[in-house]
């Protein structure tokens, strides 16, 4: 991909699948993607929270960006379908490192987490941000999620960075659609406001927004590239209709730490052994009782091919 932009429609935060004894399962995960690729996703993004990053040694996330490239290639769709490596840390010089190695494994951009934890103020996350896109190698997707991170890049920080060539985009979820709506209304032409949540992928995309990062997408992305197309062309009663069959999905998604929920639906509808590394934990007795009547409802249960949305 150029830097010259755009991303848009439903992206697949995907979760990284692991054996029993905590391996990376890398048949499962080519299988994974395969399965996106067949539902016409528009974008993966390997190597994100979703996909437990912070717990991959740095050659396991090489190789989980590789294998995702690999398989996006091999159906010969290489710029058509973007992979949006996560590339993100709390410290600039290894995020600029990782950013570049993404680069080098055919990675078309680089999602970027605002660094946890030391919590940089205004000024120290656009110069963060500008470091990585100036030395990365790739163009750049923000990750602003306050909820994680500890702090927000909000509307006049990220309105700068959009002016940046190699800033192309922005995974919002901070929840605040006032700051939403002020960056789709200002941004230049060619960035992407893209939701970073799936409940808010309608509402961000009626204010003009782009499309989603989605963790749902992990269990029906036919109806999240759906929900997406009808949104695009202005079909906002196809939209509606998906986004409220679904909304007690997105929920359930969210009943504990992500990926915890979503790697046990996978595992309930036979995709993936239901295996995390620790602190995250696979979800309890209460919590997969709620979700296994959510994916119920919705048939996901009966196959692992996902009915038309």
């Amino acid at each position: 991909m150029t830097p010259t932009r755009t991303l848009s429609g439903a992206f697949t935060a995907l979760v990284t699948p692991f054996t029993r004894d905590g391996e990376i399962d890398e048949a499962t995960l080519i299988r994974m993607v395969e399965r996106q690729l067949d539902a016409g996703i528009n974008g993966l993004v390997p190597v994100g929270t979703t996909g437990e990053s912070p717990t991959l040694t740095a050659d396991e996330d090489a190789r989980v960006i590789e294998l995702t490239v690999e398989a996006v290639r091999r159906r010969g769709l290489e710029g058509r379908t973007p992979v949006v490596a996560g590339t993100g840390s709390n410290d600039t010089r290894s995020t600029i490192t990782y950013t570049r190695r993404a680069a080098e494994l055919g990675a078309d951009a680089a999602l970027v987490v605002s660094p946890y934890y030391n919590k940089p103020d205004q000024r120290m996350l656009e110069a963060h941000y500008r470091a990585v896109a100036d030395e990365g190698g790739l163009p750049i997707v923000v990750y602003n999620v306050p909820g994680r991170t500890g702090s927000n890049v909000n509307a006049d920080t990220l309105l700068r960075l959009a002016e940046h060539e190699r800033i192309i985009a922005v995974k919002e979820a901070s929840a605040n659609l006032e700051q939403i709506m002020t960056v789709t209304r200002d941004r230049p032409e060619g960035f992407a406001v893209l939701s970073g949540d799936d409940s808010w992928a309608l509402p961000i995309m009626g204010v003009g927004g782009d499309g989603v990062i989605s963790v749902a997408s992990n269990e029906m992305p036919v109806a999240m590239v759906a929900l997406c197309d009808a949104a695009r062309t202005g079909d906002w009663d196809t939209a509606r209709r998906i986004h409220e069959r679904h909304l007690d999905l997105f929920r359930a998604n969210f009943l504990t730490s992500n990926p915890v929920p979503v790697k046990a639906a996978l595992a309930e509808m036979g995709l993936i052994e239901d295996v995390l590394r620790q602190p995250l934990m696979s979800l309890d007795d209460m919590n997969r009782t709620r979700l296994r009547a959510v994916l119920d409802d919705l048939g996901l249960l009966d196959t692992i091919e996902e009915a038309a949305a």
